[in-house]
């Protein structure tokens, strides 16, 4: 009997629960040579701002033990060729769509949540809070719960009551539980986790910083016990939110490990680097061994780590099912 991988993100819900990190797949076009993207729970798009922006100087990437350093910056063409070309091609082949967006300011933020919300295709809207208030002279957002609630908070109050809207968290932080929470108290409908750690490698040959940025976000199978540690402790405080975990997938058995940590969506992000059919590989382990487990269902995966031997599953399908 096939395992039940169906999964909800708010109120919505999706076929299963393995989507892409935004970035690590553009906009979709270039992995849909790989393989049908509407067989995935979900697409996250790269973060998407006003204007068009070229991203940082080049090196961009470096290569690190069990990972990579990126500095590309939100390198993108802005949302009106976004909303022209884009989304409109993912929406005509049915692919459930979560789009992220980055901004400097709360206004910028709400501006883009604007001009989305009576956007056809939209399933989700991520909100990358791991960009600089240029307002606050250049904090991050995401290392702030005030300011992260009032990014949320603003974006929830002009987007489209049936999108949900995900605060995507930096692990970069004193307490991620208090982001966490002052994220939800302002109107998120789920949370995603994490964002890249801030890393630095040095090149030895030229005696430089390896990136022209200096500094950049840290990915790969290195961040995966942050992720965890992350996705455990904001579960343990916040049973009831939908949590995407993300970080360092390689795998079904790191995607199980994420979801009984409390995730009930998991992101693939680097691996899509090197194996553009990550996505449906990790999906055929997952639930492979899900099903090796006795598992009838995904959802009484989800947070298990947390519970006692015996004690029943607080996922929304059951909750769908009991109203049955």
């Amino acid at each position: 009997m096939p395992v039940d991988m169906r999964t909800y993100l708010g109120h919505v819900e999706l076929v299963n629960p393995v989507t892409t990190a935004a970035g690590c797949a553009a906009s979709g076009s270039e992995l849909a040579q790989f393989f049908d993207l509407a067989r995935i729970g979900a697409l996250t798009t790269r973060s998407i701002t006003m204007a068009p922006r070229a991203g940082r100087p080049t090196p961009r990437m470096a290569e690190t033990p069990s990972g990579m350093l990126n500095a590309v910056g939100l390198q993108g063409p802005g949302v009106d060729a976004f909303l022209e070309r884009e989304l409109p091609w993912l929406a005509q082949r049915g692919v459930r769509t979560v789009v992220s967006i980055g901004g400097g300011t709360v206004a910028e933020y709400t501006a883009l949540a604007r001009r989305l919300t009576d956007a056809p295709g939209v399933t989700a809207v991520e909100v990358n809070l791991s960009c600089p208030n240029i307002e606050d002279r250049g904090r991050v957002f995401a290392r702030d719960g005030a300011a992260s609630a009032e990014v949320i908070a603003s974006v929830r109050s002009v987007m489209r009551y049936d999108v949900p809207v995900v605060a995507k968290l930096s692990p970069d932080v004193v307490d991620i539980v208090s982001v966490a929470r002052a994220c939800v108290d302002g109107g998120a409908d789920a949370l995603s986790m994490i964002n890249n750690p801030l890393g630095m490698s040095i090149d030895t040959e030229a005696m430089r910083p390896a990136l022209a940025a200096v500094t950049g976000g840290l990915s790969g199978p290195a961040i995966r016990p942050l992720a965890v540690r992350c996705v455990w402790q904001v579960h343990a405080a916040l049973p009831s939110v939908p949590i995407i975990g993300m970080g360092g997938v390689l795998t079904g058995r790191d995607a199980f490990e994420l979801i009984l940590a409390g995730a009930c969506v998991v992101a693939v992000g680097t691996a899509l680097f090197h194996d553009p059919y990550a996505c449906l590989r990790i999906l055929r382990e997952l639930e492979e061994l899900l099903a090796a487990r006795g598992f009838h269902r995904l959802a009484d995966a989800v947070g298990l780590a947390h519970r006692p031997p015996g004690a029943s599953s607080r996922h929304r399908i059951d909750l769908e099912e009991s109203s049955l």
